[in-house]
Formats: C-alpha cells, structure tokens, sequence
C-alpha cells in the first residue's frame, strides 16, 4: 500500500507560507487575519476550528472566532466585509437554518471569501486545492485515468468536479441518484470521495491498484471517520489516503494560502 500523506507535505508548506506571513508583517506592516462566523455547537465544527486557530498561531496568522445566531450573521458579515484588518471571512458550514446557505454565504466579500462558496469568488476552494495538491504532490497522474468523484456537495464535490474538467480530466460523478455505486466505483483508476457518509466504500468496490481520496468527515460514536470502510485498508495494492492525515491538513494549508493572497494583494495595492 502506497499512503497519501498530506501532513508531509503539509510542513512543506507551512515553512513556505510561515516565510511568507513574516515578509507582509515586516515589509508592509499588514498583519493577515481570518474571521470565522459559527451559529450551531458542532463536535466536528469545533475539531476544525482548533485546527485552524492552532495553523494560524504558528504562522503568524490571527484568528477570530465569532459565534453567534443566524440573525446576527448578516450585519456581522457586513462590518467584516468594512474591516480593513480582516483579510478573510469564512462562514462555517452547516448553519442553523441550511436553506439559507446560498443566501449567506453570498454575502461575503468575494475579494474576503477565501473559502470560495460565494458566487463569484475570487479564490479556489480549500479542499479541492488540497486534494490538487495531493495527488500531484505524489505524482499522481490523472491523465488517461478515469477519476470517480463520490459525492457533489458544495464544499467538495461541485467545486471538484469544475476544476477537474477545466484540466481536461475523465471525471464522473456518483451521487445519491447513482443506483448501483459499486459498478461505479470498480470502474475507477481514481476515487475520490467526499459524501460525509461512514463507511461506504468497501474493498471489493475498488479495482485492483486504484488510487483512493477519502475526504468525507462525518461523526460515528463521537469519533471522526471518512466514507472509507477500515477494512479497505487491509489491501496492500492500492495508494489511499490514511485514516488521519490526508486531505485535511492540506485544507487547512490551501484555505490560509487563500488568507495570504488576500493579505498580498493589500498590500500591492498599499504600494500601487
């Protein structure tokens, strides 16, 4: 078995971007901050938001947290969206109220929306970065392969399966209309999965030497788990992810990369 491991290449870039963070507080005087707005009290929500704060303590970068209802979200947006000292915005997903995702998130400032889920963003989404620079981080090549995508949420899947055919890739999807997944799934060289749903890929739903991404996150027993069944990783033909440290330390990575850009382009248009 071959492991994915995205917390090695993860410190690769943490270096990169620690340097970087030292270069705008140094030479512009610009200190990057990201502001995270939460309205429910979620287990795997508070997981990542540790994440992110205790990323952003090491490289110099300040995060906010702002817990409040979704009825305060709005004029909260707008005074970050005012806010010079913020450079990113991200408004932390599942709200209160879901149906009103859309209208939310598209509230944020494109040029602050470094988690991409507005309309006109003007940055990549953190996860399908992350799992970019995964794949090509070890050399995985994706031309002439036929590539899965399991699941077309908003997060991942949707955003995913654009950047992928832009790069002229085989790419299907499956989703909660596919009737039978396996006859799916056995036909894929690469999978990538991000339902949020444990366990729902199987060893004998995997062709013999395929490359699986499991960026699915769900709680089960108050533990985090992906959609890939433990048993998969009893085969040693393939080239996965690993239970912990795959795709989710890049995320962290390729959101705060957002977080820089944004913090750069202030500062070149400080010195324009």
């Amino acid at each position: 078995m071959k492991v994915l491991n995205g917390k090695e290449l993860a410190e690769f870039i943490k270096e990169r971007q620690a340097r970087q963070v030292r270069g705008l507080r140094q030479a512009s005087g610009i200190a990057p901050k990201l502001a995270i707005v939460v309205t429910i009290d979620n287990h795997i929500i508070d997981v990542y938001i540790r994440l992110k704060k205790q990323y952003g303590a090491d490289i110099l970068i300040d995060v906010d947290v702002y817990r409040v209802s979704q009825a305060e979200v709005p004029d909260l947006l707008n005074k970050l969206s005012d806010d010079d000292t913020v450079h990113g915005v991200i408004v932390q997903l599942p709200l209160q109220d879901p149906s009103k995702t859309d209208e939310i998130v598209n509230m944020v400032s494109a040029k602050k929306d470094v988690d991409a889920l507005g309309l006109a963003p003007d940055f990549d989404p953190a996860t399908p970065m992350a799992i970019m620079w995964l794949l090509s981080g070890y050399n995985v090549d994706l031309r002439g392969k036929r590539v899965l995508l399991v699941g077309r949420g908003k997060l991942v899947g949707a955003p995913l399966e654009r950047m992928l055919k832009a790069s002229d890739v085989d790419v299907h999807v499956a989703d909660r209309k596919t009737e039978n997944l396996a006859q799916e799934t056995l036909e894929a060289d690469i999978i990538i999965t991000a339902t949020g749903s444990p366990a729902i890929l199987y060893p004998d739903m995997i062709k013999n030497g395929a490359v699986v991404v499991d960026a699915g996150v769900a709680s089960e027993d108050g533990k985090t788990v992906g959609d890939v069944a433990s048993e998969v990783y009893d085969r040693d033909d393939l080239t996965i992810t690993p239970v912990k440290g795959g795709v989710g330390p890049l995320t962290v990575c390729a959101l705060f990369d957002n977080v820089i850009r944004a913090a750069r382009r202030v500062a070149d248009a400080q010195e324009a």
